[in-house]
């Protein structure tokens, strides 16, 4: 027996429940033909008759009787089954995996601390990186993504704060080589950038289009090690003003402009997107966002 004989088994548990081949078929919306026909594909696969037939409906045979127990304990179980699935939807239990750009890490985990401190039944994932988190896979519940707006037809994507870039440099460097003052001093000085040449952050845009190639000397793949040479001396640097925060060192040599800044959009894929988990989140997250944008 397999997986691909379970209508078959379906119907003759609810043949031996009613009685009939009528009752069976009521129960289980199909027309009474497919009822006999199940029944008939069963017995013949098993070697074995199921039923006695008599003028007053179908009675099991200790064959059938067998196959009734198997049947009744398996339909248990997956009603077992459907409860726990959907008491998962009902709790804030269990896992909630949150993907996110790490330019926020400290404030983002900080929120994620709270919110379990809420509900200490959850296990929190938090994961970062270059690789872009499928929702649409399951690989992750909540997902913080810049830029532009993701456009997967699946995906329930609403606003959630502007990441406002300055460029900063440290005291070190501004010793060393001196700050520019204007746009066109830019060229005679080093940067500090992301070594993903394609990357699109518009303040990365920007650059490109004002300093030579060779001005951006020192690039690195993550956000920490990009702030580690900043704070070094290494160039100059973009870093968003929630994450200056952690770098009060820092000298800011050109205030935020409305063409460096990123979109930042909070995702979830639309079949999670209303359980109390999610919701329950979504809403501690927002909450919290308001108080960053206040720094």
């Amino acid at each position: 027996m397999c997986v691909d004989n379970w209508d078959e088994i379906k119907t003759a548990y609810q043949v031996a429940r009613m009685g009939t081949v009528s009752g069976a078929a009521e129960v289980l919306a199909v027309h009474h033909a497919t009822v006999i026909r199940h029944i008939d594909s069963l017995e013949k696969r098993l070697g074995e008759k199921l039923f006695q037939r008599h003028a007053r409906g179908y009675t099991a045979t200790e064959a059938g009787r067998d196959l009734l127990t198997v049947a009744q304990s398996t339909e248990d179980q997956f009603a077992q089954l459907a409860n726990r699935i959907r008491g998962h939807g009902e709790t804030v239990t269990g896992e909630l995996v949150v993907t996110s750009i790490a330019e926020i890490s400290p404030q983002l985990t900080a929120a994620m601390v709270s919110f379990q401190a809420d509900y200490p039944g959850l296990t929190l994932r938090f994961l970062t990186g270059q690789r872009l988190f499928r929702l649409d896979y399951g690989e992750a519940h909540v997902a913080l993504r810049a830029g532009t707006a993701p456009s997967e037809p699946d995906y329930v994507v609403q606003p959630f704060m502007v990441l406002h870039h300055a460029l900063y440099a440290s005291p070190a460097y501004a010793a060393a080589h001196g700050l520019p003052k204007t746009d066109a001093d830019l060229a005679a000085h080093r940067f500090v950038v992301s070594d993903n040449m394609d990357n699109r952050a518009p303040f990365y845009h920007w650059l490109r289009g004002m300093v030579p190639p060779e001005a951006l000397s020192f690039r690195a793949t993550e956000p920490a090690p990009i702030y580690d040479a900043i704070r070094a001396g290494a160039g100059l640097g973009f870093v968003s003003r929630i994450a200056a925060l952690a770098m009060p060192e820092l000298i800011e040599v050109m205030p935020p402009r409305p063409e460096w800044a990123a979109n930042l959009w909070l995702v979830t894929h639309v079949d999670l997107h209303r359980t109390l988990k999610v919701q329950r989140f979504l809403a501690h997250l927002k909450g919290a966002a308001i108080e960053w944008q206040k720094l």
